[in-house]
């Protein structure tokens, strides 16, 4: 399995009358580990658009809170590609405290692959197939 390990700075701006991180920066942080994702791996967004001609938005993305995240705890994010045979790119999320492992949240994402025009293509592109097959990636026939 690809993964990547991204820590993250909760900052006082991210807190809640709480005391706790908002709900909303969790999805804000899936999106940190993507982008840490595409970066170590080559698969980053302007990577697939400027080079393949595709966007890949969002079409799912959930999350599970477990415990709440606070103010200056080591926070890391795991974030590991599930492959699968449809024209997706499909990540799960681990966010957990960093000295004691315990975890804070989990989620998933899904996102497609849109043409330059906007239109959906149904199909695995060529050089996602191709980028499966370089890291190894489990499934790939």
């Amino acid at each position: 399995m690809l993964k990547d390990i991204t820590q993250i700075r909760v900052r006082f701006n991210e807190i809640d009358s709480m005391g706790i991180l908002w709900h909303g920066h969790y999805i804000k942080y899936f999106e940190d580990g993507r982008e840490s994702f595409g970066r170590a791996y080559n698969l980053g967004y302007l990577d697939v658009y400027d080079d393949h001609g595709f966007l890949i938005p969002i079409v799912k993305i959930d999350c599970n809170y477990k415990k709440p995240v606070k103010y200056n705890d080591p926070v890391m994010l795991e974030t590991t590609f599930i492959d699968s045979p449809a024209a997706k790119i499909i990540f799960e999320y681990r966010l957990y405290h960093a000295d004691s492992n315990e975890v804070y949240a989990t989620g998933r994402s899904e996102q497609v692959f849109l043409t330059k025009q906007h239109e959906l293509h149904l199909t695995v592109p060529d050089f996602f197939q191709n980028w499966k097959e370089h890291w190894d990636v489990q499934g790939v026939k």
